[in-house]
């Protein structure tokens, strides 16, 4: 068994150990040392690294209580050596970990919104809560977190039997019942108090802050992407510099960015509208040279291909009456965009045919699929190149 120095001073980091074992899994030797500085992964928290005389860490993990140091290469069993941590990387994990306590803490007060999850990772961090909370509660939540990092609170790690703990459940955001024996309670002083086997600072102030990244619904409630300390600087610092960039192309100001946004999407579609507008008028053109030399099925209707190069599935809705009109006529409109094939099979007035028989010639020949109605059907698939080719080749075959 490991002694865990890291469970009573978190600031510790590094210490001289015995190598107690090294066995050999997937190409990698997990290590054994008879006390260690590294905490292994657990908890929703990420496993320290670091290195054991000059060979580096890469992960650590815990089962029946034996600590296993993931290295690339084996160290003797019996020899002494020089635990040492990545910093950096223990102070995010501490950052984040602690950053989720009272963020939980104080969706809890203010909200009793309950925290039933928790994520880390590399680059990001989430909650997720058993109640929808607002935008606006959340940053009622950051600024509630923030102001107990910025006080500096002390936080205290205790150990207690299960039977006394339970007498605190009253104070505690959450409370396994099932838990027996000695529990590790984890406090930041006049907040958030909780089980919690993790590695945290000593005092909230380490933390620097937390910023709520952004929320979506899930499972009834939300999951909250946040950042804390050294993450939640970098990510702002990229931010604002991605912003001042566009206010600067803008010429605007950076608060002012949203709303110039929104007025050259505005413009973009306007143009855009005017723009089909004519193309419109210029296929309704071509449709009138493609119904002249159309040619006619067995039963005298007249199958009509209309490529529509550069339009969408929705646009496709624009050019069916132009088709419709047209008495003992079938129409084929086959709208083609670098990422998308969309097509359809329209009876025009008075035309006895099967659009839902046609369509399965088209999704055949395009790999697509679709479907609709006896007088008009819809479908798509990826975009093909030689898509024109492969409507001639529908027609030619419907014609026969």
């Amino acid at each position: 068994m490991t002694a865990k120095l890291f469970e009573n001073n978190s600031m510790l980091k590094e210490c001289e150990a015995i190598v107690t074992g090294c066995t050999q899994k997937d190409g990698k030797y997990l290590v054994e040392l008879d006390q260690t500085v590294f905490f292994p992964e657990g908890g929703g928290q990420l496993s320290d690294r670091g290195k054991i005389n000059d060979i580096v860490v890469e992960h650590v993990s815990e089962k029946d209580g034996h600590i296993y140091h993931e290295c690339a290469e084996p160290l003797p069993v019996g020899i002494p050596v020089k635990a040492v941590l990545d910093w950096n990387v223990r102070l995010d994990r501490m950052q984040q970990h602690l950053g989720e306590h009272i963020l939980s803490f104080a969706c809890w007060k203010l909200f009793e919104a309950h925290n039933v999850g928790f994520h880390m990772n590399e680059d990001s961090v989430f909650i997720d809560l058993d109640k929808e909370l607002t935008e606006e509660d959340l940053l009622k939540a950051e600024l509630f977190t923030n102001e107990i990092i910025w006080d500096n609170r002390p936080v205290h790690v205790d150990y207690m039997d299960s039977t006394e703990a339970v007498k605190l459940k009253d104070k505690m955001r959450k409370f396994n019942e099932k838990l027996t024996g000695t529990l590790r309670i984890v406090s930041v002083e006049g907040a958030d108090i909780c089980t919690c086997c993790g590695t945290h600072p000593p005092f909230t102030g380490m933390i620097g802050s937390v910023k709520v990244i952004r929320h979506e619904k899930h499972k009834g409630g939300c999951r909250v992407e946040f950042l804390c300390g050294r993450r939640a600087l970098l990510d702002m610092d990229k931010k604002n510099s991605t912003l001042l960039k566009v206010a600067q192309s803008l010429s605007t100001k950076p608060e002012l960015v949203p709303e110039h946004i929104e007025k050259l999407k505005a413009d973009m579609q306007a143009q855009l509208e005017a723009v089909k507008s004519k193309l419109l008028a210029m296929n309704e053109k071509q449709l009138e040279e493609i119904m002249a030399v159309a040619p006619t099925d067995a039963n005298g209707v007249k199958v009509v291909a209309w490529p529509l190069d550069g339009f969408d599935a929705k646009d496709i809705k624009a050019f069916i009456p132009k088709l419709t009109a047209h008495e003992n006529t079938l129409g084929l409109l086959v709208a083609a965009k670098p990422e998308r094939i969309s097509y359809a099979a329209v009876a025009g007035a008075n035309t006895s045919i099967d659009c839902r028989a046609v369509m399965k010639e088209l999704n055949a020949a395009f790999a697509g699929r679709g479907g609709g109605k006896s007088d008009c059907a819809q479908g798509g698939s990826d975009y093909c190149a030689d898509w024109e080719a492969k409507l001639a080749a529908v027609v030619e075959k419907l014609v026969q």
